[in-house]
């Protein structure tokens, strides 16, 4: 199993074994990034899909210095659970 990530543009994008199975939709703004709403499709539930996905767009966020704004309950809970990316939260 090999999960990768990338940014799609308006969304962060997880494959698994090269078939996309997980979004994370943002809305870029001056400074920040809000993060709307992540999906994992049903087949890859509970194979850390999610928390791959959300573990790598957090440090693409501080890698270009940018704050975050945790819309999505997901990802709010990621960081809530995660305290190494609490900073980033705007």
């Amino acid at each position: 199993m090999s999960i990768e990530v990338h940014d799609a543009g308006d969304h962060y994008e997880a494959s698994l074994d090269g078939q996309p199975v997980g979004f994370a939709y943002y809305r870029a703004e001056p400074g920040r990034v809000v993060f709307t709403h992540t999906e994992v499709r049903a087949e890859a539930e509970g194979q850390g899909v999610g928390s791959a996905l959300i573990r790598w767009a957090l440090s693409d966020v501080r890698g270009r210095g940018l704050s975050v704004v945790p819309l999505c309950p997901f990802v709010r809970g990621f960081i809530s659970r995660h305290p190494e990316y609490q900073d980033l939260v705007a």
